[in-house]
C-alpha cells in the first residue's frame, strides 16, 4: 500500500516513519504544510492511506480538502482531546493522539489493512469542523482554577503554577510554594486552555510554566532535563521530538 505522512514538525514525522516501518508500513513522501500538500497532490497519484496532523504551519490541513479532492484513507495525528474528536470522527477516518503511542498506531493500521481493497473517500463538514477546531490559541486563556480541598474550594491563579503533571490517570497542579491539587482535567485539554506562549508540553506526563524554568541541562540521547523551583519528584525531560520546538519556544 502507498502511505504518505502530512506533519509540520519534521522530527516527528521522522519519529512516525520509524514507527511505521517497524511495521512494515513503508512511507513515501512526507510533506509538512498546506501549500506544500495542495501542489504535492495536484500532480502525483493519491495514496491508499494518509497520516495527517490538523494544525499545520500555515494552517488547518482540512484546506487541502477544500481545494484538492482526496480519494484516500485518513488517520489523523493530533494533540486535540478526543472529546473534540468526536466531533468529526467518520467511517473513513481514525486519529491517533499525540505522543503518538506505538501498540494504538498498530491498531490503527490493523483497521485500514481489515478494510482494503475497499476505496476510501473523505467526507467531512469543514464548517462543523472548524466551529470546533480552528484556531484554539485564538480563544481565552484559563486565567485560574478552583480545586477542591475537603469541603472547601481554592482559587490558583495561574501565575502561581509552576507545572502541570500526570500521575496514576489523575492531573495535578504544581505550585510555586510546593504544593499539588488534583484537578478533573486532561494535559490534552489543558493545551488546549493554556496560553502557549506562558505554557509548553515537554513530555507526555508535563506542562511546565516558562517563568518556573530555573535550569536547563543536556541530556541523553538529544534530549534536554529541565530544573524547576520546587517540584523535585520526578526528572522533567523534554522528549527528544518536543527539543526543536521546546527550544523555540525558549527564544
Amino acid at each position: 500500500m502507498t502511505t504518505i505522512i502530512i506533519e509540520d514538525e519534521k522530527p516527528a514525522a521522522r519519529l512516525l516513519q520509524r514507527k511505521l516501518q517497524k511495521l512494515n508500513v513503508e512511507v513515501g513522501v512526507m510533506l509538512h504544510s498546506v501549500e506544500e500538500s495542495i501542489a504535492w497532490f495536484s500532480n502525483n497519484a493519491h495514496p491508499d492511506l494518509i497520516f495527517l496532523d490538523i494544525q499545520l504551519s500555515d494552517g488547518l490541513s482540512f484546506e487541502i480538502f477544500e481545494k484538492i479532492e482526496i480519494r484516500s484513507a485518513v488517520i489523523f495525528t493530533t494533540a486535540y482531546d478526543e472529546y473534540a474528536l468526536r466531533a468529526f470522527k467518520l467511517n473513513s477516518i481514525d486519529y491517533l493522539l499525540k505522543p503518538i503511542d506505538e501498540e494504538d498506531l498498530e491498531v490503527s493500521v490493523a483497521k485500514f489493512k481489515a478494510r482494503l481493497p475497499k476505496q476510501n473517500m473523505v467526507q467531512m463538514d469543514f464548517d462543523q469542523i472548524k466551529r470546533m477546531l480552528s484556531n484554539p490559541f485564538d480563544k481565552n486563556h484559563k486565567k485560574r482554577f478552583t480545586v477542591k480541598i475537603g469541603q472547601h474550594l481554592k482559587v490558583i491563579a495561574i501565575d502561581e503554577i509552576e507545572c502541570f503533571f500526570s500521575e496514576n490517570k489523575g492531573t495535578y497542579i504544581h505550585t510555586f510554594d510546593n504544593r499539588n491539587y488534583l484537578i478533573e482535567s486532561t494535559l490534552e485539554v489543558l493545551e488546549q486552555e493554556l496560553d502557549p506562549e506562558k505554557f509548553f508540553r515537554v513530555s507526555r506526563k508535563f506542562i511546565i510554566a516558562l517563568r518556573s524554568i530555573k535550569e536547563i541541562l543536556i541530556h541523553s540521547n538529544s534530549r534536554l532535563k529541565v530544573i524547576l523551583p520546587s517540584y523535585a519528584e520526578d526528572e522533567i525531560i523534554v522528549s527528544r521530538e518536543k527539543v526543536s520546538d521546546f527550544k523555540t519556544w525558549i527564544g
